[in-house]
């Protein structure tokens, strides 16, 4: 890929902010443009390592903004858009107004526009929550493919396969040259504490209770960030024959439970006692609407970009816990913003008795 100028939107959250990175590294003709709503989960300290670089701009702003959107947008040859609301959790406990206006009409609000100035190429980062549940008795496949039905079981996978489909239909309707992915579950730095694994990374440093949900057995793909931007990256630079109207998923063969993932990090911590009967794990009940496993099959992004995961979940996990004791001033930060919902979800392993 030459010269470019690439639209990233929700690229101050996790997996934005490592992308832009990763975007500028590679790509030293590549101007980059963040458009971000700076919500909880986004935060300006992810770009302390690339806020003077020429080639880096930040626009705040509002997916849902047609106006702004159209604006900031103007002059892209190529749109990223991660920008959404994300949690499980959040979407059941909190309420699903906000993923239906972000994840469906921001989603909507983007696609016209990039239709209108004729964009290069539009890449929609989706999720595999969207399949739905690969247990045996839901599915006979052992990993999902591309092209089995979407069986979303909460609302916020709901809405991503809304706006996954939809983005599809801007290609088969008008010809948008869209490009669908759908990632395993992610961890690296820059992780909102939120989620699974910088939650217990959080909590094991500070000696709260790591919250195990039901018999912690729940299993997933887990994938290095790292790897992830690399096949992004891959299927930008790819020639639009080979993925434009395509969906790819993106994932690997390492599957890891929820307990097997605690405990692991408790060692990596330096917790001496890391069995479940450790006063560090605390089983509480499983969330509604839990998907009990979820694997891919990612052999069709292998096949054609010649894209393969290079960091094993061993070393990657190891890295990560290292990058968070060695960020000790970021977590701070982030910890002091006094989301409500953020501290309920630290302390939700916690004898209140």
């Amino acid at each position: 890929m030459g010269p470019r100028n690439v639209f990233v939107t929700g690229g101050a959250g996790f997996i934005g902010s490592n992308f832009v990175y990763h975007l500028l590294d590679a790509l030293p003709d590549t101007h980059v443009k963040v458009y971000d709503k700076l919500t909880y989960a986004g935060n300006m300290e992810n770009f302390e390592r690339v806020k003077a670089n020429p080639r880096f701009s930040f626009v705040h702003g509002d997916i849902c903004d047609v106006h702004a959107v159209s604006e900031a947008m103007r002059g892209s040859d190529m749109i990223v858009h991660f920008a959404a609301e994300t949690h499980v959790d959040r979407s059941i406990l909190v309420g699903v107004n906000p993923f239906i206006q972000t994840n469906i009409q921001g989603t909507v609000t983007l696609l016209e526009a990039a239709q209108k100035l004729g964009v290069e190429r539009f890449l929609h980062v989706s999720t595999v929550e969207v399949y739905g549940n690969t247990a045996p008795s839901v599915s006979v496949r052992h990993q999902f493919l591309e092209d089995d039905s979407l069986n979303p079981l909460s609302p916020y996978a709901s809405s991503k396969a809304a706006a996954d489909r939809l983005a599809y239909s801007y290609w088969t309707t008008f010809k948008l040259p869209v490009v669908i992915t759908r990632c395993v579950n992610n961890y690296g730095p820059y992780q909102y504490p939120e989620k699974q694994i910088p939650l217990f990374i959080t909590n094991a440093l500070q000696g709260r209770p790591l919250p195990v949900h039901g018999d912690g057995l729940n299993t997933r793909n887990w994938i290095h960030v790292e790897d992830h931007c690399r096949a992004l990256l891959a299927i930008l630079n790819a020639p639009a024959d080979a993925v434009v109207g395509e969906v790819f998923n993106i994932g690997n063969d390492e599957e890891h439970n929820v307990i097997d993932n605690a405990n692991a990090i408790l060692r990596l911590v330096g917790v001496p006692s890391y069995y479940p009967s450790s006063s560090l794990i605390s089983f509480i009940p499983d969330r509604q609407g839990a998907v009990r496993r979820l694997a891919v099959d990612a052999t069709k992004l292998r096949e054609r970009l010649n894209w393969t995961p290079q960091i094993s979940f061993e070393d990657g996990l190891a890295s990560t816990v290292q990058w968070y004791i060695e960020n000790e001033a970021w977590l701070k930060h982030v910890l002091e913003r006094g989301d409500t919902f953020l501290n309920d979800a630290l302390n939700r392993g916690v004898d209140k008795a």
